[in-house]
């Protein structure tokens, strides 16, 4: 049982297949393994708060996905058969149930999230918190291994169950930051009055921002669409990063003269924009956005990104806006982590934010959240409009954005996968080392990062291993398609001779 769990694990979650009918995907999420993380949740918590098992307060929530109610149910058996007490959010955001550990009048033990984030709707996966934040992945692996061993349920208590609104309460805390972020001199408690704000939810988890923060506020939100869930996600993936779903919100925007195009992932915990001129704010902008932002209200801080963010970018942040960029790993908990690290050792780091779209603020608890980032952002531009009638886009026109960025992945075929990529990066540094105007990013925290003269490519190239895939990871960037032709037949010329190493995308 417990290697099966293992499996299961994906980062600091778990990740696995809950639906039947997509080919060559076998099913490994069941009620079955749902009832035994709830039953390992709920003693790996007990042991960290020291607390009776019957003591223990736990919230839950899902997102839209079509398996949600039925893993959640399962998680809260389990749950409830050791005793302890399950408070029930119904369709909630993944933010919102951290929320429910720290909020005065809930600060629940534990709470956990049934979500897959953006992945394919027959997948489904839990979210673990305490009043940390997210587990660990050392943490989740001890819940597994409890979950794994066989309990006696027959003589334990059974705990109670409660059904609760949380979103609504997650959401006035929402519609009062922005309220006093604004401050407006004109209106105060609908200070985005005269504002035309639409909302994709993607019929994810996110739909509650229209009606619970954006209306109260005095935006008019029509033209906001796919808000109701549905888990088939029948109009496009809720995924900030995917071109459809980009495509969508640009298009509606334009459509509807809004000011500003919101679009969330299924669990809410990422999030990009689109101005009024219809320029997708996502990626190394929405960096650059919320790092203008965060700068003026905290000069000098530093700025934790991953490890593919642009050369662009890292000029913008410490030229323009006279900040620190610190380039760490990819994974939004690896910027997390090293953004807290920092913090502890003295130097001031007020934002992690990953390309993905994961920003965490440390006014936030260091908690990744689409929402509290979207708010942020409606709270600057309420005020650049009501104090000089400039626009968002303003903030970041003088980012400076290659004209390729193309990211290559190649496939690792043998079971051994790490250390065969491990030993590819070894190889690569040693081939750069020869290459006329190349030479290494320093600092550099992951793979292999390069730069490269003009005669040599121009940009940029990172080379890595994923986090959890086997697969290796290119990203490019260049001012012409000539430099990124030559950068791909340098790197071409290496990979070409591992048997194991999957190069069709070079090739083509």
């Amino acid at each position: 049982m417990e290697n099966s769990l293992k499996k299961l694990i994906n980062g600091n979650d778990v990740r696995g297949v809950a639906i039947e009918g997509v080919k060559d995907e076998a099913v490994n999420l069941t009620p079955k393994v749902a009832l035994k993380l709830g039953l390992g949740f709920s003693r790996w918590l007990s042991d960290k708060t020291s607390k009776d098992i019957k003591d223990l307060k736990i919230a839950i929530g899902r997102d839209s996905r079509i398996s949600g109610d039925n893993l959640k149910d399962s998680l809260s058996k389990g749950i409830l058969s050791m005793g302890a007490e399950i408070f029930d959010c119904s369709l909630a955001s993944t933010p919102a149930m951290f929320m429910t550990t720290v909020l005065e009048g809930y600060n629940f033990d534990g709470a956990i999230m049934v979500t897959a984030s953006h992945l394919p709707f027959n997948r489904n996966g839990f979210k673990f918190f305490t009043k940390d934040g997210g587990i660990e992945k050392e943490d989740l692996k001890q819940i597994v291994a409890l979950a794994a061993e066989e309990i006696n349920l027959v003589s334990l208590a059974k705990g109670e169950l409660k059904e609760i609104d949380f979103i609504s309460e997650y959401s006035k805390v929402l519609v009062e930051k922005i309220r006093e972020g604004v401050d407006s001199k004109i209106n105060k408690d609908e200070p985005l009055k005269g504002f035309k704000v639409i909302l994709d939810a993607g019929n994810g988890a996110g739909g509650f921002f229209s009606d619970k923060v954006l209306k109260p506020l005095g935006a008019d939100t029509k033209g906001s669409q796919f808000l109701n869930p549905d888990g088939r996600f029948p109009n496009h993936i809720p995924n900030p990063e995917n071109k459809e779903a980009m495509d969508s919100i640009r298009k509606v925007v334009l459509q509807n003269k809004a000011d500003l195009g919101i679009i969330f992932d299924t669990d809410v915990d990422r999030a990009a924009v689109v101005d009024s001129l219809g320029n997708e704010i996502n990626r190394n902008k929405l960096i650059a956005l919320i790092s203008s932002i965060i700068l003026e209200e905290h000069p000098g801080t530093t700025v934790v990104t991953d490890s593919i963010t642009s050369e662009g970018l890292k000029e913008f942040i410490e030229k323009k806006c006279c900040g620190k960029h610190h380039r760490f790993k990819r994974g939004y908990k690896n910027v997390i982590n090293e953004a807290i690290r920092l913090n502890s050792e003295g130097e001031e780091s007020c934002i992690a934010i990953e390309t993905s779209g994961h920003a965490a603020l440390k006014e936030n608890y260091f908690l990744d959240d689409g929402a509290y980032l979207v708010a942020k952002i409606l709270i600057k531009m309420a005020r650049m409009k009501e104090e000089s009638g400039k626009n968002l886009s303003e903030l970041i026109e003088d980012l400076k954005e290659a004209k390729v960025s193309t990211e290559y992945r190649m496939k690792i075929k043998c079971e051994n996968f790490k250390e065969y990529g491990n030993d590819i990066l070894e190889d690569l540094k040693k081939y750069c080392e020869l290459k006329k105007g190349w030479s290494f990013e320093v600092p550099n925290y992951e793979g292999v990062r390069v730069k490269c003269d003009g005669e040599n490519g121009g940009g940029w190239f990172l080379v890595r291993l994923s986090l959890h895939d086997p697969v290796i990871p290119i990203n490019i960037e260049t001012d012409t398609k000539e430099g990124e032709n030559f950068i791909v037949s340098k790197l071409y010329d290496l990979f070409k001779k591992y048997d194991c190493l999957d190069i069709d995308a070079l090739q083509k």
